[in-house]
């Protein structure tokens, strides 16, 4: 694909092959004031949990007293972000605290990329067992040893480039997930480079729906069953085109070849949840579109008096619906 790329974003595309420095472009934060997240519960940091052909860093939570397997909860963030002050501002750990689950953080180093971005856009690290994709995979596999982890609930949730990465995740392992959300990111293969990436944020892609689905087919092309997937995103989201979360519900459905039950449209206060099901009755795919809303987590009702501490909570906005909390519910993890 060729066009222009501006001086500003070139300047961003270093030399070297290993193409580090893609920066998601900044929007202006919202001035509103969101509600104060429950604080989060303690994180540990894991200093070794297997292979790690990523150089990525794990940290997790699980609560205490829970008996029998709990289901697990994988959570990526965005760019920009680190794994501690995510968890503050959505609040993961405070319901796994409730309800009874384990959550894993995957967090970016700045040596892979400066911006703490997760590669989704690299092939070599989005591949079975190789490079970023590789590490998670190390560390779910390390949490289910460790702990006492059901593995048929087992969960991801990723924001923006941490999105993109979670939707490699449940095209390339799909027995490994039971569901997962994909939060202001794209369709996996939507980038090849920095260039096409940063191509692809800003206005989507033309690929036909069966070319999407390809994608899926080849790197899983036994897959016996794939994952529930949610994808969320804002109409008004000027850092990743809303164009690519239609994207990546013509993936999905290209993917499982179609159901043939048509999708059903509910309206909610501040946007609307578009849903797929099988020939059973079964949930396979939602699309989220939150009105007028920009490139961020939605967590829920505005409150006076908070106002963003760093770049992590700029992209945690309020909204009509909490992603993490309704996903708690759509994921059957509340107690």
């Amino acid at each position: 694909m060729n066009f222009k790329v501006p001086s500003r974003l070139r300047r961003l595309l270093v030399d070297s092959v290993e193409l580090p420095q893609l920066k998601f472009p900044m929007t202006q934060p919202s001035r509103r004031r969101v509600s104060t997240r429950p604080s989060s519960q303690r994180l540990t940091d894991v200093l070794w949990f297997g292979r790690n052909p990523g150089g990525l860093r794990m940290l997790e939570y699980v609560p205490p007293g829970v008996k029998g397997p709990m289901p697990l909860v994988v959570v990526l963030h965005g760019c920009h972000q680190n794994a501690e002050d995510f968890d503050r501002a959505s609040g993961w750990t405070a319901l796994a605290r409730q309800h009874g689950f384990a959550v894993l953080y995957a967090e970016q180093n700045a040596s892979n990329n400066p911006n703490l971005c997760f590669n989704w856009f690299r092939p070599s690290l989005v591949t079975r067992d190789r490079g970023e994709l590789g590490s998670i995979r190390e560390m779910i596999d390390f949490s289910c040893r460790l702990h006492t982890i059901d593995h048929s609930r087992i969960f991801v949730m990723g924001l923006s480039a941490g999105g993109a990465m979670a939707a490699a995740l449940l095209v390339t392992y799909p027995e490994l997930f039971a569901a997962g959300a994909v939060i202001g990111g794209l369709p996996f293969g939507a980038a090849r480079d920095a260039m096409s990436a940063l191509d692809v944020m800003k206005r989507g892609s033309s690929r036909p729906a069966e070319k999407w689905g390809d994608l899926v087919r080849e790197v899983s092309p036994e897959a016996a069953r794939f994952p529930v997937v949610s994808i969320w995103h804002g109409d008004a989201d000027e850092v990743v085109s809303f164009a690519n979360a239609e994207a990546s519900v013509a993936q999905w459905l290209a993917a499982r070849e179609r159901p043939r039950i048509k999708g059903r449209l509910r309206l909610f206060e501040g946007g609307e949840r578009r849903e797929w099901r099988d020939d059973y009755g079964h949930m396979i795919l939602e699309l989220v579109t939150l009105n007028d809303f920009g490139h961020g987590l939605p967590v829920g009702p505005i409150v006076e008096g908070w106002e963003p501490a760093n770049n992590t909570e700029r992209y945690i906005l309020p909204a009509a619906l909490s992603a993490p909390e309704e996903l708690v519910k759509s994921w059957k993890l509340a107690a």
